[in-house]
C-alpha cells in the first residue's frame, strides 16, 4: 500500500467513525465558519486522522493544489466532497 493509500484510509477511517456524514465533518473542521477550509484546518484533520506531523503540512498543501478549482488556496464543501468521493466511502 502506497504512502497515499495508507493516509486516504486513515482519512476514511476518521470520517467513517467519528462523523455522521462527511458535511459534519467539514463543518466541524471548519474553525472559523467560512465555509472553507485554510491550510491550517486541514491540518487539523489530518492530525485528528493521525497523520504524522512530518508529512501534514505536505498533504495539505498537496490537496489543496489537487482540488482547489478556484484558485482561492482554500477548500470549498463542493471541492471537499471532490476529495472525499475519490476515497469511495
Amino acid at each position: 500500500m502506497s504512502t497515499k493509500d495508507q493516509i486516504l484510509k486513515k482519512i476514511e477511517i476518521l470520517l467513517t467513525n467519528h462523523f455522521e456524514s462527511p458535511k459534519n465533518a467539514f463543518d466541524f473542521f471548519d474553525e472559523n465558519g467560512d465555509k472553507k477550509l485554510s491550510k491550517s484546518e486541514i491540518k487539523n484533520l489530518l492530525q485528528e486522522a493521525e497523520i504524522s506531523g512530518f508529512i501534514r503540512g505536505i498533504v495539505a498543501s498537496k490537496l489543496i493544489e489537487g482540488y482547489d478549482v478556484d484558485g482561492d488556496q482554500l477548500i470549498s464543501w463542493s471541492e471537499f466532497k471532490t476529495a472525499i468521493d475519490e476515497i469511495a466511502l
